[in-house]
Order: structure tokens, then sequence, then C-alpha cells
């Protein structure tokens, strides 16, 4: 069977030309190639000799995910529908901005989490995204992006890449794809393929504690944690998985994850700080009339987190059917972000973008064949899996 070449990361693309007695360093030439340049045919790599393009093309492929639609919000946002096999496809985000380009990049096909308030959720789950189709989609958006003539919401950017950050917070848990979304983060962040910053790379959990721990250990980025409420009580039925990992175990996690002082050097990166590339972990605080945003709510909420570095960003709910939530009037979140900032925290609200076209968070869906119903559920209109930062 031929190797999928986007499914490694330089460590692995090293053993791979070992593998086929080649030098370690035709590996940093391919990921060039596959990724900075976008070149998909082995033959038009011109800088291998004729013989290992042969031996590339015996041994090896690129496949990416395949594009079902296209979908463009008049405030720029653009959506793609990838196809990824076995009847399921998934949706990938693209934000543009003047000062940059976020893309939001979703890690597994459909989601076994069941938040309340996530279209994702009520899908269904069907399997975790291999490492090829979740760097796929980054991979995808640069060559579409980088190909179509800038026009003036593109134009505006003061940013050379066309994608110049990354979050995972599309479809599905990150943390429960681990290691192939940390393999996918390696390459985003490798300078032989995309050379993104730790800064500029935001995974966001809702909460699996061991998994925070060792993405610190093994690829530290910025951390965003899908909170949503600021009692156990709450929390357990917007967040299943806090039942299994409560909010001090989760509070805790964050504090280590960006704690310098813990860990050791890892060898060969290009960062400096231990640990976590900022000093404070983004809640994602998703505001759901009469749930979770009232006054006590705040007071819980600023008491909660005292002791974590952190700052909030407030999301006004994206409906979806049969959610049977509604979003907090306007004036309710701005009240709850005054309390928090008079308490002496960074809140912010987040500006919905893109839900015309349904890709604002929590609207995500795309197509999944839910293996415990084992039928295809089309696509119920959502945002994200887990959780969404998408600044």
């Amino acid at each position: 069977m031929k190797t999928n070449l986007l499914d490694l990361d330089a460590a692995a693309m090293a053993q791979f030309f070992g593998g086929i007695d080649e030098k370690p360093f035709r590996s940093r030439q391919v990921l060039h190639w596959l990724h900075q340049v976008g070149e998909t045919d082995f033959s038009q790599m011109t800088d291998l000799s004729k013989a290992l393009r042969e031996r590339l093309s015996a041994h090896a492929m690129v496949e990416i995910p395949r594009c079902v639609s296209t979908s463009e919000s008049p405030d720029g946002t653009r959506k793609w529908l990838l196809a990824v096999g076995e009847e399921n496809a998934i949706e990938t985000v693209f934000i543009p901005e003047a000062s940059r380009g976020t893309l939001c990049i979703s890690s597994q096909a459909g989601c076994a989490l069941e938040c309340a308030f996530c279209a994702t959720g009520k899908q269904g789950f069907n399997r975790n995204l291999t490492t090829a189709e979740i760097i796929g989609q980054l991979w995808w958006a640069v060559r579409t992006l980088s190909a179509q003539p800038q026009n003036a919401r593109l134009g505006e950017s003061e940013h050379p890449k066309p994608v110049s950050n990354v979050v995972m917070m599309g479809m599905g848990e990150p943390l429960a794809n681990f290691s192939n979304v940390v393999r996918a983060m390696r390459i985003m962040l490798d300078d032989h393929a995309y050379g993104l910053s730790r800064r500029r790379v935001t995974l966001s959990t809702a909460g699996i504690v061991p998994a925070i721990d060792r993405l610190r250990e093994e690829c530290p980025v910025a951390l965003a944690v899908s909170l949503h409420a600021p009692t156990d009580e709450l929390r357990d039925q917007l967040v299943p998985i806090n039942r299994k990992y409560p909010l001090r175990e989760l509070l805790a996690a964050c504090q280590r994850y960006v704690d310098a002082s813990l860990g050791e050097e890892i060898s060969g990166a290009k960062w400096q700080r231990k640990g976590a590339p900022r000093d404070f972990v983004t809640f994602e605080y998703i505001m759901l009339d009469g749930v979770n945003d009232s006054t006590q709510h705040a007071r819980d909420l600023i008491a909660l987190t005292r002791d974590v570095p952190c700052k909030f960003n407030l999301i006004p709910f994206n409906s979806f059917a049969g959610s049977g939530f509604a979003r907090s009037p306007e004036a309710r979140v701005r009240a709850f972000q005054e309390r928090l900032i008079n308490a002496g925290l960074v809140a912010t609200v987040r500006k919905t973008r893109g839900e015309r076209i349904d890709g604002a968070c929590g609207q995500l869906a795309g197509r999944v064949r839910d293996r415990r119903t084992r039928r295809p559920v089309q696509a119920i209109r959502t945002k994200h899996g887990a959780a969404g930062e998408r600044t």
C-alpha cells in the first residue's frame, strides 16, 4: 500500500525516506514541495533526482480531501465542505480580517461529546480524521486562496500569507484524536511546511484533562477551553464530559498548562519558553438566554477562575434547528462582560462571522454517518464540535 505523504510530519517523513534508502534531508525537500509549493505531482519536484521521483511514485501518494461545495458569506467568510469517505464530509471555515486570515479546522467526522448547544454533537460520531485529512484542510485553503485574485476583503490583509492563524475548533473534539491532531499541528509549525508560530495555532477543547497535560509536554500551542458554565451542576448538563473531568480538575490542568516552570525543554524545538506560548488560557463561554447569563453566574465565574491566568471570549449563541436554546440579549451579554472586566478579568465578545452560510461558531455540521445509528445524518446546521476560538 502506498503511503500518503500528507500523513507525515518531519520525523515520520525522515523515517519514510530511510525506509526507501534515501538520505533524511530529502524529507525536508518534499515537505517544502508539498506544503509551501503545494505540488502533488512527484514528477514536478525538479530538485529531486529522476530515480527518486520514480521511487516516490511507486511507494507514495498525495491524497487530499475532495471539495464537495463552497460557500461565501457577505462578510467574506468562506466555508468548504470536504469529503472524507464513507459518506462523511467535514466543514472548514476561513475568516478574513484586516490583520489576519484565520482557518477553522475540523478534527473528527462528527463528535461524541454531545455538548447540548452544539449542532455537530447532535449529528453523532463516525471516526477520527487522519493527519492527512486534518492538514489537508489547510493545504486546500492555502492553495485555493492563493490561486484566487485578491478581492477587496482579502486585499486588505496586512499578512503576506492567506492563512496566518489556525484554530482547531471545527467539527469534533481535537484531544479525542490526539496523535493525528498533534502530528498535523507539528506540520503547521514546521518551517519547511507552513511555518506558523505556536501563538498562531490554537487548540480548543471541551476539557479532556489527561490530554491537556499530554499536549503541554508534546506540542504546546495556544489553548482555549470550552467552559460555558461556572458550576459543575450546570456544566454537567451543557458539557457532559464534565461528569468525568469536573471543573476542579479542569481548572487545575489549565494552571499547569501555562506554568512555564513545569516540564522539560523539548529537543529541537524552535521556541524558548517552556510549555504554552501564552501565559493565559482562553475560556470560551457561550451566552445562552436564561441558562448561564445571570448576574449570579458572572459572580460564580469570577470566583471559579480567580487563580487561573485567563481571558474570556463570550460567544453569542448561534441557533440551529432543534437546539432548544436562544441567544442572550445583547444588553445582557454586555452587562455580563462588564462584570468580568470590573473584576479585573479580560473579556471580549466574539463577533459572529459566517452566520448566513452556517459557518459561525457551533454551526458546523457537514455530513456524518453516525456509527451508533448506522445511518447517514444530513447536515444539521452547526458550527463547532468542541469549542471555538476564532480570534
